[in-house]
């Protein structure tokens, strides 16, 4: 199955038009015609069947004939992550969380910080990539990238952890995880954050953990969380 993406569609649309560089790829390399099926995501949980009507190849025309709604996880998952000095680090980690499974997404800038600007339009492209490539149908939320203090100082819910590396008291974090529960983790850069930074968290209701023996890249710190997470609640589901 070949999943395609647009935010525009709901469940109330009847037909829809895909733009150009979408269309030439149905027509010129799919080779689809009249009355063949193609699956549509909105990136908001909807599953969308359609049926080729027009297949243009700068303005192709399908027909919505049934949609479904596929269920979010039973927990959300928000990754708080330091941009890594090399960007295609960091696009890594984009691309493998949102195969395993993440709800949201924060760039942190943080004391030890050698990236401290993003793009966002990169990055979007690439969640959407991964997401359609996976077959998912909920796109994570990336959010604007933001400074370790003014993010630290919000209101959360749910379980709240700090992952790094300093030999003080810290958790396992596969021991701190819990089924059904909303989670927000921060991972920081390659030099870690800082005491200052760690502190500060841990006045904020964060519980400080740790990954494992062995000390992580920030992005591979990343997917070790998301999949922590998500083998914590697939064990809850009997799979």
């Amino acid at each position: 199955m070949q999943l395609f993406y647009s935010p525009n569609i709901d469940e109330n649309t009847e037909d829809f038009t895909f733009n150009k560089e979408e269309s030439k790829h149905i027509v010129r390399v799919l080779r689809k015609s009249v009355g063949d099926t193609l699956n549509i995501t909105n990136g908001k949980g909807w599953l969308f069947t359609a049926e080729v009507s027009i297949p243009n190849i700068n303005k192709c025309r399908a027909k919505i004939v049934s949609n479904e709604f596929q269920p979010k996880n039973s927990y959300h998952l928000h990754l708080v992550v330091a941009p890594t000095k090399m960007n295609d680090r960091y696009e890594w980690f984009l691309e493998k969380a949102t195969e395993i499974g993440v709800d949201s997404i924060t760039p942190i800038i943080c004391d030890h910080s050698e990236r401290k600007v993003i793009k966002p339009e990169r990055f979007e492209r690439i969640l959407q990539s991964a997401m359609k490539q996976s077959l998912n149908c909920h796109l994570p939320k990336l959010n604007e990238a933001i400074a370790f203090q003014d993010f630290i100082s919000q209101h959360f819910t749910g379980d709240l952890f700090i992952a790094h590396c300093e030999e003080t008291d810290r958790k396992s974090l596969k021991s701190q995880l819990n089924q059904k529960t909303d989670i927000t983790i921060l991972i920081g850069p390659e030099g870690d954050f800082s005491t200052n930074e760690i502190n500060l968290a841990i006045e904020n209701g964060f519980k400080p953990v740790t990954l494992g023996k062995t000390r992580l890249r920030t992005e591979t710190a990343a997917i070790v969380t998301c999949h922590s997470v998500a083998f914590v609640n697939e064990a809850h589901n009997g799979h």
